[in-house]
């Protein structure tokens, strides 16, 4: 199995699925995101790592399952790029010392716990904690990845964002994602709203109803409270308000083969019901905005 499924010209980040298509003016104050679904390689990663392993990391097909949310109204922006090769979930100041070969800038985050743990901006490591690489990488390759991945994606989303601002007077970002079957045993969906600091309670609580009334397990904030997008972006007083949503990969996948099984369509549909109760909200009222 080959990485390789990008040019290191690549400058192809992510894409956004319109509503029907087309570019048009928010009919609904949601915004989807799924960082963690990108699926290329670019050809000057070169990692030592077996290439199943790496693909691990994937949050594998969580853009398809999500795929009603532009249906409704919300635009979907989903990273292409895998987040092993550069972390758009990540600030883009953490920075691995023990992955780079040189001295780091001085504003590098350096001590923070995903970096600690090797998923900085670059990881060190991939799902499992295996090393990806058998040598260090330049400060230069990791700038550009930075640049060339990180820097489009979150102007992109920024401008989604600030669209549905603009159109509604207030912006609502699910941050899509997915979480090993024994990363929270027992949980279905986790959902991370920075402890209550990146959205109203509201929002949540609103997730949390659709969810249970499908039947489904959840949990709050724990082991996942939201990565850098729901906190960066998370500002209820500023009219932004984010939710990080992690899926249990034992609905819908096997991890060995990162192969969908039978009971996908059936996630995909409970989900399409719930993104329609999503899209249908009145979040005005709802969050007071």
């Amino acid at each position: 199995m080959s990485l390789s499924a990008a040019n290191p010209q690549m400058s192809t980040a992510f894409d956004i699925c319109w509503p029907n298509g087309v570019e048009a003016q928010p009919a609904t104050p949601l915004v989807f995101a799924s960082p963690h679904s990108g699926r290329l390689y670019p050809d000057d990663m070169n990692p030592a790592l077996d290439p199943l392993l790496i693909r691990r990391s994937e949050d594998a097909w969580v853009d398809d399952l999500v795929a009603e949310g532009p249906i409704r109204g919300a635009p979907l922006i989903r990273a292409l790029t895998a987040r092993t090769y550069l972390d758009v979930n990540r600030d883009p100041t953490e920075l691995d010392p023990r992955l780079f070969g040189e001295t780091l800038p001085a504003q590098a985050r350096t001590l923070s716990p995903r970096v600690a743990a090797g998923l900085g901006v670059v990881a060190r490591v991939a799902s499992g904690g295996a090393e990806i690489y058998d040598r260090r990488l330049s400060l230069a390759e990791g700038l550009s990845r930075i640049a060339r991945v990180h820097a489009p994606y979150h102007d992109a989303l920024s401008r989604l964002l600030s669209r549905a601002r603009t159109a509604h007077g207030f912006a609502v970002l699910i941050d899509w994602h997915s979480m090993p079957a024994t990363a929270a045993p027992g949980i279905d969906f986790v959902l991370g709203d920075r402890f209550g600091a990146s959205c109203r309670p509201a929002l949540t609580d609103a997730v949390e109803t659709m969810l249970t009334d499908a039947g489904y397990r959840t949990a709050r904030n724990f082991p996942f409270a939201g990565g850098y997008t729901t906190e960066h972006y998370g500002r209820p007083e500023r009219r932004t308000h984010a939710l990080q949503v992690e899926i249990n990969r034992g609905l819908y996948l096997d991890e060995s083969r990162l192969e969908t099984t039978a009971d996908f369509e059936r996630l995909r549909r409970a989900l399409g019901g719930i993104i329609a109760r999503l899209a249908a909200a009145d979040w005005r009222s709802l969050l007071d905005a």
